[in-house]
């Protein structure tokens, strides 16, 4: 790794330290003086798609830019961040009692996108469509039959053409060499991103046999996660200046060895990535909370992990959330079972990691950080966090691109969900 690189990534671990806090119970609201405290709420411009895109996207059938919250990284300026979108619109209707992954804008490309916070407002700066190696833009449409969901029109009544090359973005981070590094949920996988926006590589489960892309694809990561559930690959990624890794963890628990058990287990997995090879050095069990105290509202298989940031080697700032509420953890894998290239790296191993947590693996510990429940007035569907100093974090909100439904013209009729950045202030340190 060069020094200039060394110097960018030491420079981000200056701002990220480690906290180590007693867990609160989650119900007792703190003193005024000592709450998290809004003190930015800036709402994000949402040109309509054919504007953001022109010359790529034509008919936006009245859709407008949406769900740049799924990630959210300081970009180097003060009150400046990159963001980047998911795969672009998208619904799920039931058309004869099937449920159906639809792609109203198809030809829309996932990007990455620098926005600039100044005197209460927002204001997108950059705009960096991603693309193949040749420069051709890709889509966020599903890959493979048999691995992904049948992709359908706006009206879930065409199926569309699978895209080798599509991708369903969700967390970024910067390389510290002008590019990104991204995870997306199809694979799932880790993509390196140039700064133009071309993708220099995918790194994918061992035996997910993706072929036809039009970027180099390498089979590094263990073949186990190949089994997440639909819509629950990678979603969260974060940076360690000093291990020279990304730490990635899954959204929900995998589908091992099956979508039932998925949706009833709690626990998930965290993987840790070589920056230079993109090969793993470490695997980690990490138990999810129980929706009954969580969410009562919810069901367990709607707990999701959607952000994550590195404090130190080995320990990390990650969220838990359901669609209405989101709280952090500190953890630290640091004493953790490494598992991986063991048994339950291997999709054949019974019982499963997820249905059966076996005694002697030791799951990552956790406690609570920062109640983001318990503070009024924030978006649903949490989705970007990001550590700016030791009281400081902003969040970012998925708004799905406001897709409601469509009426009979097929024009959208939007939600009303705006794309927000709060920052909030800390009652103490992260230390």
């Amino acid at each position: 790794m060069s020094r200039p690189l060394i110097a960018a990534l030491a420079t981000v671990a200056a701002v990220t330290v480690a906290f180590t806090g007693a867990v609160a119970a989650p119900a007792v609201a703190a003193p005024k003086d000592r709450a998290p405290r809004v003190t930015s709420d800036v709402t994000l411009p949402a040109p309509a798609l054919a504007e953001f895109e022109r010359g790529l996207v034509e008919d936006d059938r009245g859709v407008k830019l949406g769900g740049v919250g799924s990630g959210l990284y300081p970009a180097g300026r003060p009150g400046e961040y990159w963001m980047v979108t998911d795969r672009g619109p998208n619904g799920e209707p039931k058309i004869d009692g099937e449920k159906r992954r639809t792609f109203p804008v198809p030809e829309f490309a996932p990007a990455i996108v620098r926005v600039a916070v100044r005197h209460g407002k927002a204001r997108i700066v950059k705009a960096i469509t991603l693309k193949k190696s040749d420069g051709t833009p890709i889509t966020g449409l599903s890959n493979q039959e048999g691995h992904d969901e049948v992709p359908y029109t706006w009206d879930g009544l065409t199926e569309l053409p699978y895209d080798p090359n599509g991708l369903d973005t969700e967390d970024i981070v910067t390389d510290g060499r002008g590019g990104f590094w991204l995870v997306e949920e199809y694979s799932p996988s880790l993509v390196h991103v140039a700064a133009n926006g071309r993708i220099l590589a995918r790194y994918v489960p061992k035996g997910l046999k993706l072929t036809g892309a039009g970027y180099p694809v390498h089979e590094t990561l263990p073949a186990v996660f190949a089994t997440r559930q639909q819509n629950r690959g990678f979603e969260a990624l974060g940076i360690s200046p000093a291990e020279r890794a990304l730490y990635i963890a899954v959204q929900s628990p995998l589908a091992n060895p099956d979508k039932k058990a998925g949706k009833a287990s709690s626990v998930a997995r965290i993987l840790r990535v070589d920056l230079r090879t993109g090969r793993p050095t470490a695997e980690w069990a990490y138990t999810m909370e129980n929706v009954a105290t969580f969410d009562p509202k919810a069901e367990q298989g709607d707990m999701k992990i959607s952000a994550l940031n590195v404090l130190s080697p080995g320990r990390l700032l990650l969220q838990e959330r359901t669609d209405a509420l989101a709280r952090l953890y500190t953890v630290d894998v640091r004493r953790a079972t490494n598992l991986l290239r063991g048994p339950h790296d291997d999709p054949a191993t019974t019982p499963s990691l997820e249905t059966s947590l076996p005694k002697g693996v030791t799951v990552a510990t956790k406690s609570l950080a920062v109640d983001l429940a318990a503070i009024p007035g924030l978006p649903g569907k949490i989705e970007g966090v990001t550590v700016l100093d030791p009281r400081t974090i902003a969040i970012a909100n998925d708004n799905d691109f406001g897709l409601g439904s469509f009426g009979e013209d097929g024009r959208l009729i939007d939600s009303g969900v705006a794309s927000r950045i709060l920052t909030i202030s800390l009652p103490r340190p992260l230390r």
